[in-house]
């Protein structure tokens, strides 16, 4: 009969339904959350616990190693940590003449002390600095200026370190990455001063800059006849953080290094070969192909570091001790020194945030969400 076949009527007859990709895809992504499940339950048991209970903490004013009762102080510990006040001060007038009085030995004009308007009820503020503004003279005061300052000096020390370490751990990874004779040797010998332990770098160059005659660069600027004495440089403030930065850089920019070489490495030789016949430079190829590619790469290197950098203790207590903080180092000087355990939990809540902010920044910025 005319319009049927074996199969029945032809009008009615469909072709078997075919499995979308989006459902293979749909089946992978269940497949590898099965797979994923035992290790991310092993994480929440080893890792949200112990992070929820420093959360907790933070909100106690519980001692360290104590048998004190613990109390529940709400946001207290962050209130003294954070807590800035602004105030202008008012010059000091010559009752005679009417006119604001001026130091003699500085040659400075007076103004009233910081100790006379900063506010003592209900929070006592310290003096943490001054400046001046249109022509008025103003002090910031807070009721934790160390903690102030700590997170000022580890902001300063993570943006300058990396910045340095990404620029120079590019172009390290740029060269090694080049053909040459001994190419391997040289990808070895730059792995060593991150190979060494941050504790012993720091020791070695505490050494190097000490203020003697022991100190090799006061030794090799004397001998130069750049000084006149020796210059203090983790004594003084103006050098603390400098002198930081430096042995930062010296030891990790070859993991910052590592981290570009490995995205390098990845790199289809084809398409250079393709500019190249096109007629791009080296530096045209840098920068329209060399660098977008490396866009991952870079990012994770920064994250690494950053978190790393925000998060430094180590060269800070070793090198500078007590006199300068970073934020890890006045959680350590809390929770030990001072057994304030809830006052320390509150610290590590902020440095974990910041880390957290930072994190999602660069990958934000960088688009690495999207490739």
């Amino acid at each position: 009969m005319a319009g049927k076949n074996d199969l029945g009527s032809t009008n009615n007859w469909k072709a078997p339904k075919k499995m979308g990709i989006s459902d293979l895809a749909r089946r992978e992504e269940r497949l590898a959350f099965r797979l994923l499940l035992p290790a991310l339950l092993i994480i929440l048991l080893i890792a949200f616990y112990p992070l929820a209970q420093v959360f907790y903490t933070s909100f106690t004013d519980r001692v360290f190693a104590s048998g004190e009762e613990t109390n529940f102080i709400g946001f207290e510990n962050y209130r003294q940590l954070l807590s800035v006040h602004v105030m202008e001060l008012e010059p000091v007038l010559d009752e005679a003449t009417g006119q604001q009085l001026v130091d003699p030995d500085s040659g400075e004009k007076v103004f009233e002390r910081p100790l006379d308007v900063l506010p003592r009820e209900p929070n006592r503020y310290r003096e943490l600095n001054q400046f001046d503004l249109l022509g008025k003279r103003y002090v910031i005061g807070a009721t934790d200026p160390n903690f102030i300052e700590a997170v000022q000096n580890t902001l300063v020390f993570t943006a300058i370190s990396v910045f340095i370490e990404l620029i120079l751990g590019l172009a390290i990874a740029l060269v090694v990455n080049s053909k040459f004779k001994f190419r391997g040797a040289m990808r070895a010998a730059m792995l060593v001063p991150w190979a060494v332990i941050t504790v012993v770098s720091a020791r070695m160059w505490e050494w190097m800059l000490a203020p003697s005659r022991i100190g090799m660069f006061n030794a090799l600027f004397d001998r130069l006849g750049l000084i006149d004495s020796p210059i203090a440089f983790l004594a003084s403030g103006g050098y603390q953080l400098s002198a930081l930065i430096a042995v930062d850089v010296w030891k990790t920019t070859p993991f910052m290094a590592l981290l570009i070489l490995a995205g390098l490495q990845i790199m289809p030789e084809d398409i250079f070969e393709a500019a190249e016949i096109d007629g791009a430079g080296k530096i045209r190829q840098f920068f329209m192909i060399t660098l977008p590619l490396l866009k991952p790469a870079i990012a994770v290197a920064l994250i690494f570091r950053t978190l790393d950098a925000l998060r430094v203790f180590d060269i800070f207590q070793v090198m500078l001790g007590q006199s300068t903080y970073s934020m890890a180092s006045y959680n350590y000087f809390q929770l030990i020194g001072n057994r304030n355990m809830g006052l320390a939990s509150a610290i590590g809540v902020i440095i974990f945030i910041l880390i957290f902010v930072f994190a999602v920044s660069y990958i934000r910025m960088l688009g690495v969400d999207e490739e």
